[in-house]
Protein backbone atom coordinates (compact mmCIF):
# COMPACT_ATOMS: atom_id res chain seq x y z
CA UNK A 1 0.00 0.00 0.00
CA UNK A 2 2.21 3.06 0.88
CA UNK A 3 6.00 1.89 0.99
CA UNK A 4 9.14 3.39 0.65
CA UNK A 5 10.30 2.56 -2.84
CA UNK A 6 13.97 3.81 -3.87
CA UNK A 7 13.84 6.37 -6.39
CA UNK A 8 9.83 6.36 -5.79
CA UNK A 9 8.07 10.15 -6.72
CA UNK A 10 5.87 9.75 -4.41
CA UNK A 11 5.85 12.15 -1.12
CA UNK A 12 7.06 8.87 0.72
CA UNK A 13 9.50 8.01 -1.03
CA UNK A 14 11.31 11.22 -0.53
CA UNK A 15 10.60 11.22 2.86
CA UNK A 16 12.54 8.33 3.43
CA UNK A 17 15.30 8.64 1.20
CA UNK A 18 18.66 8.77 2.39
CA UNK A 19 19.27 11.92 1.34
CA UNK A 20 16.02 13.52 2.95
CA UNK A 21 18.18 13.80 5.93
CA UNK A 22 21.05 14.36 4.83
CA UNK A 23 23.38 17.76 5.18
CA UNK A 24 20.66 19.23 7.53
CA UNK A 25 23.56 20.98 9.40
CA UNK A 26 24.12 23.02 6.11
CA UNK A 27 20.27 23.40 5.20
CA UNK A 28 18.97 26.68 5.86
CA UNK A 29 16.40 26.78 8.95
CA UNK A 30 12.86 27.62 6.19
CA UNK A 31 14.11 24.43 4.03
CA UNK A 32 14.49 21.95 7.43
CA UNK A 33 11.29 23.66 8.22
CA UNK A 34 9.64 22.84 4.88
CA UNK A 35 11.09 19.38 4.88
CA UNK A 36 9.92 19.01 8.10
CA UNK A 37 6.34 19.84 6.99
CA UNK A 38 6.22 17.79 4.36
CA UNK A 39 7.12 14.67 6.55
CA UNK A 40 4.36 16.03 8.90
CA UNK A 41 1.65 16.02 6.20
CA UNK A 42 3.08 12.48 5.31
CA UNK A 43 2.70 11.09 8.89
CA UNK A 44 -1.04 12.02 8.67
CA UNK A 45 -1.57 10.85 5.83
CA UNK A 46 -0.17 7.56 6.95
CA UNK A 47 -2.00 7.66 10.06
CA UNK A 48 -5.36 8.37 8.60
CA UNK A 49 -4.56 5.12 6.03
CA UNK A 50 -3.87 3.20 9.01
CA UNK A 51 -6.85 4.36 11.16
CA UNK A 52 -9.20 2.67 7.77
CA UNK A 53 -7.23 -0.49 7.52
CA UNK A 54 -8.09 -0.90 11.45
CA UNK A 55 -11.43 -0.10 11.45
CA UNK A 56 -12.42 -2.75 8.41
CA UNK A 57 -10.13 -4.79 10.64
CA UNK A 58 -12.39 -4.14 13.43
CA UNK A 59 -15.47 -5.12 11.46
CA UNK A 60 -14.35 -8.42 10.24
CA UNK A 61 -13.19 -9.20 13.86
CA UNK A 62 -16.58 -8.22 14.86
CA UNK A 63 -18.00 -10.91 12.31
CA UNK A 64 -15.93 -13.52 13.92
CA UNK A 65 -16.87 -12.29 17.64
CA UNK A 66 -20.73 -12.96 16.26
CA UNK A 67 -19.96 -15.97 15.00
CA UNK A 68 -17.99 -17.24 17.94
CA UNK A 69 -21.49 -15.82 20.50
CA UNK A 70 -23.99 -17.10 17.96
CA UNK A 71 -25.07 -13.59 17.02
CA UNK A 72 -26.67 -13.69 13.72
CA UNK A 73 -25.29 -10.42 11.64
CA UNK A 74 -28.33 -9.06 9.84
CA UNK A 75 -28.83 -9.04 5.95
CA UNK A 76 -28.09 -5.71 3.98
CA UNK A 77 -31.65 -3.71 3.53
CA UNK A 78 -32.92 -5.17 6.65
CA UNK A 79 -34.28 -3.72 10.04
CA UNK A 80 -31.50 -4.56 11.28
CA UNK A 81 -29.38 -2.20 9.49
CA UNK A 82 -29.54 0.17 12.42
CA UNK A 83 -28.01 -2.45 14.90
CA UNK A 84 -25.53 -2.65 12.25
CA UNK A 85 -24.68 1.47 12.40
CA UNK A 86 -24.85 1.27 16.24
CA UNK A 87 -22.33 -1.62 16.09
CA UNK A 88 -20.34 0.08 13.90
CA UNK A 89 -20.40 3.23 15.61
CA UNK A 90 -19.20 1.39 18.85
CA UNK A 91 -16.39 -0.67 17.21
CA UNK A 92 -14.79 1.92 15.65
CA UNK A 93 -15.30 4.23 18.70
CA UNK A 94 -13.72 1.44 21.06
CA UNK A 95 -10.75 3.23 23.14
CA UNK A 96 -9.75 -0.15 24.68
CA UNK A 97 -8.09 -1.02 21.47
CA UNK A 98 -4.43 -2.37 21.95
CA UNK A 99 -3.08 -1.14 18.38
CA UNK A 100 -3.07 2.74 19.03
CA UNK A 101 -0.08 4.30 17.58
CA UNK A 102 1.29 7.13 19.52
CA UNK A 103 0.02 9.76 17.73
CA UNK A 104 2.15 12.45 18.80
CA UNK A 105 2.47 13.81 15.28
CA UNK A 106 -1.01 14.77 14.37
CA UNK A 107 -0.89 18.88 13.41
CA UNK A 108 -2.62 18.45 9.96
CA UNK A 109 -5.59 17.14 8.30
CA UNK A 110 -4.94 13.99 6.12
CA UNK A 111 -4.17 15.52 2.10
CA UNK A 112 -5.33 12.36 0.29
CA UNK A 113 -8.14 10.92 2.10
CA UNK A 114 -9.82 10.14 -1.34
CA UNK A 115 -6.68 8.24 -2.55
CA UNK A 116 -6.26 6.51 1.10
CA UNK A 117 -10.06 5.28 0.93
CA UNK A 118 -9.58 4.04 -2.40
CA UNK A 119 -6.50 2.26 -1.46
CA UNK A 120 -8.11 0.76 1.41
CA UNK A 121 -11.18 -0.12 -0.32
CA UNK A 122 -8.65 -1.91 -2.63
CA UNK A 123 -7.44 -3.81 -0.14
CA UNK A 124 -10.62 -4.79 1.50
CA UNK A 125 -12.02 -6.11 -2.07
CA UNK A 126 -8.66 -8.10 -2.64
CA UNK A 127 -9.31 -9.84 0.84
CA UNK A 128 -12.81 -10.45 -0.17
CA UNK A 129 -13.95 -7.79 3.00
CA UNK A 130 -16.84 -6.22 1.86
CA UNK A 131 -19.39 -8.63 1.87
CA UNK A 132 -19.06 -9.95 5.52
CA UNK A 133 -21.79 -11.88 5.71
CA UNK A 134 -21.04 -13.88 2.53
CA UNK A 135 -18.14 -14.83 3.84
CA UNK A 136 -17.04 -18.75 5.35
CA UNK A 137 -14.91 -18.52 8.81
CA UNK A 138 -11.58 -19.67 6.65
CA UNK A 139 -12.27 -16.42 4.00
CA UNK A 140 -12.90 -14.32 7.02
CA UNK A 141 -9.54 -15.35 9.01
CA UNK A 142 -7.73 -14.50 5.80
CA UNK A 143 -9.52 -11.35 5.46
CA UNK A 144 -8.18 -10.33 9.12
CA UNK A 145 -4.83 -11.70 8.30
CA UNK A 146 -4.65 -9.79 4.69
CA UNK A 147 -5.62 -6.24 6.44
CA UNK A 148 -3.49 -6.82 9.20
CA UNK A 149 -0.43 -7.57 7.54
CA UNK A 150 -1.50 -4.34 4.92
CA UNK A 151 -1.97 -2.67 8.61
CA UNK A 152 1.66 -3.32 9.93
CA UNK A 153 3.31 -2.37 6.69
CA UNK A 154 1.32 0.92 6.81
CA UNK A 155 2.03 1.12 10.59
CA UNK A 156 6.13 0.41 9.71
CA UNK A 157 6.29 3.64 7.49
CA UNK A 158 4.18 5.46 9.70
CA UNK A 159 7.44 4.78 12.21
CA UNK A 160 10.06 5.77 9.77
CA UNK A 161 8.23 8.70 8.58
CA UNK A 162 7.88 9.76 13.05
CA UNK A 163 11.61 9.28 13.11
CA UNK A 164 12.30 11.85 10.40
CA UNK A 165 9.88 14.34 12.08
CA UNK A 166 12.07 13.61 15.15
CA UNK A 167 15.35 14.38 13.60
CA UNK A 168 14.02 17.63 11.87
CA UNK A 169 12.79 18.46 14.60
CA UNK A 170 15.74 17.96 16.79
CA UNK A 171 17.71 19.81 14.02
CA UNK A 172 15.52 23.25 14.49
CA UNK A 173 15.68 22.79 18.54
CA UNK A 174 19.26 22.66 18.30
CA UNK A 175 19.33 25.77 15.84
CA UNK A 176 17.19 27.29 18.55
CA UNK A 177 19.36 26.39 21.52
CA UNK A 178 22.74 27.09 19.64
CA UNK A 179 21.22 31.01 18.93
CA UNK A 180 19.95 31.14 22.65
CA UNK A 181 23.40 30.53 23.82
CA UNK A 182 25.69 33.59 22.05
Amino acid sequence: MTEYMPGGRRRIDRVLAPDFLAGLADLELADIRARRMEADQEEVDLSYARRLLQGRIDILKAEQENRRTGRPTPPPGSRGDEAIVEALTRILADDRRGDHGLGKHMTATPSRVGEHRREAERAVADVGGSDVSGMDDLQLTDAVEGLTAIERTVSRSRRQVQNVVDTLTAEIARRYQMAGTR
